[in-house]
């Protein structure tokens, strides 16, 4: 794989939202110790065929210190931001508790695509091949909060449970979960309800990786302001609250690498509105980033990278080796200092650590001549209407093309419709059935660069084949493409083969406040 191929395969996909902290504030601070999240492992247990990976993940609002912002009240699995990183093998069983610790909703009476429920929440582990039917991956599916008149009663807090079997086959890499409750989601993850799913696998088993630390770097955007996260109120509300980027939970925390150290690092964007283009550089130049994964699954061999891109949603697996001593900083374009620094100090290691040659590629690629003749390409529209509704959330966000929601009055102005290309969960958009291979296209006709609609399918990763007419060579395995407006704006084009799991679920754009406001799709996944 080519590192052309690779950067061509991305999207900038960004909104810039900056963090405010000025550098005179950052300067004479004393680093920060970079922080990991605490792990839950799988167990093998008498009477179990598979190891089970068992956690509970309690919500509630919780206050968290956020550097620089003193402490912020925010709904957070356990108590923390990120929540707990979840371990798990092919083979085996992701067994999770759901705990809904919040406050009775407020009450409701508008449409499905404004916000709403704030305090029901879901699971989704993102990218992952598991079922999205029952209690595994069911977005579909409400954890609600008690009522008021329950908890005035002083009934329990409700308990959900989510058990996710990992086909044997799975893909080693990484993965993260996240709440997807259409209305709520948006808000939620700009709190930090987000955390890392590891699928352990042949790529650790890699010797050069094997003998690297294995470090988790969840990059997550908090909007504080007045020391909690605002509620989703209005449409320019992504653009009325600095943005604050955390990893790990820190603000610019200090990592240590020796000279000729090789470490692993798991990069995640569990940010809501803000696509990453990530450098690595120091006063003396950067260091050299090896891509070992995209989006959980391994690449054939390492690409040498001097930046990665990451639309919102997207992992990149890397392998980064300590060089000439100094102070380097992990920077994203449009966002303001930091997202952490990395120090190269200490005893070098001698010789230095080597990188692997060869990898165990995580999933073969689609021949494109198993796409079904029979069945027509799938082309999809992202597009947005001003001043539909009426306030506070005027703006249309349609997904138009193959399957769109039909128009409450087809023989009108579609561009003042109500309904068309609304998400309506009465309507399956697609239907897929398993064993097919199919060509989609999905572009944006987004004007201007930084307005992005990056594109997720759940349940089945798709193969990146095309970005803007230009072929790939080789493709890439994504589950979240990025796509920036332009004149004209992104276009990519993927094969995906529909395998394993029947059932409903959904496609959508990963700006997540768009989603929230109906720019979303309902997909079943049918037997042949």
């Amino acid at each position: 794989m080519s590192r052309r191929t690779l950067l061509t395969s991305l999207s900038l996909a960004s909104l810039p939202l900056a963090f405010r902290e000025p550098p005179a504030a950052r300067r004479g601070k004393a680093p920060t110790p970079f922080p990991q999240p605490a792990v839950t492992s799988p167990r093998s247990a008498a009477g179990q065929s598979a190891p089970v990976t068992e956690q509970t993940l309690d919500v509630r609002f919780t206050e968290v210190s956020v550097p620089g912002h003193g402490s912020v009240t925010t709904r957070a699995y356990n108590g923390a931001v990120p929540g707990p990183t979840l371990r798990v093998r092919p083979g085996g069983v992701l067994q999770l508790t759901h705990v809904n610790g919040l406050p009775p909703n407020p009450h409701h009476d508008g449409g499905h695509n404004v916000p709403h429920h704030p305090n029901s929440f879901n699971l989704h582990t993102h990218g992952m091949h598991v079922s999205p039917s029952g209690d595994a991956d069911n977005v579909l599916r409400e954890f609600a909060p008690r009522t008021q008149e329950e908890a005035d009663a002083g009934r329990p807090e409700p308990r959900y449970t989510s058990t996710i079997h990992v086909p044997d086959n799975h893909p080693a890499g990484t993965y993260w979960y996240h709440p997807h409750l259409h209305g709520a989601i948006a808000e939620q993850i700009v709190g930090g309800m987000a955390g890392v799913v590891i699928v352990e696998g042949d790529i650790d088993e890699v010797p050069e990786i094997r003998a690297a630390a294995d470090l988790v770097v969840c990059i997550n955007e908090l909007k504080p302001k007045d020391g909690r996260i605002p509620a989703f109120t209005t449409g320019n509300w992504v653009n009325g609250v600095p943005s604050v980027f955390t990893v790990n939970g820190a603000v610019n925390p200090t990592l240590q690498l020796r000279p000729g150290e090789v470490q692993r690092w798991r990069l995640v964007a569990a940010t809501a509105f803000t696509g990453l283009r990530l450098t690595l550089a120091g006063e003396s130049g950067g260091l050299t980033m090896h891509q070992i994964a995209q989006d959980g699954i391994t690449f054939p061999r390492a690409v040498t990278q001097d930046r990665i891109e990451m639309a919102m949603g997207n992992r990149a697996d890397v392998l980064v080796r300590g060089g000439t001593p100094g102070r380097y900083e992990l920077h994203a374009d449009g966002v303001t200092g930091p997202l952490m620094t990395v120090e190269v100090t200490g005893a070098p290691v001698v010789p230095p650590m080597p990188l692997p040659d060869v990898l165990p590629q995580g999933r073969p690629f689609l021949d494109e001549n198993a796409v079904d003749a029979g069945r027509p390409d799938r082309e999809v529209l992202f597009h947005s209407d001003a001043r539909v509704f009426p306030a506070p959330f005027p703006n249309a966000f349609r997904i138009l093309g193959t399957g769109a929601t039909p128009a409450a009055d087809p023989s009108g102005d579609l561009t003042r419709d109500t309904a068309y290309g609304l998400f309506d969960p009465n309507v399956v958009n697609h239907t897929l059935p398993l064993g097919t291979v199919e060509r989609w296209t999905v572009r944006t006709d987004e004007t201007l660069p930084a307005h992005s609609h990056p594109f997720h399918l759940h349940t089945n990763p798709v193969l990146l084949t095309h970005r803007n007419g230009l072929r790939l060579d080789p493709p890439v395995w994504h589950d979240t493409i990025g796509l920036s407006g332009g004149a004209p704006g992104d276009s990519v084009t993927f094969l995906v083969a529909y395998e394993d799991f029947t059932g409903r679920t959904i496609a959508h754009c990963h700006q997540l406040q768009h989603e929230d406001l109906g720019m979303m799709q309902t997909v079943d996944y049918v037997a042949p």
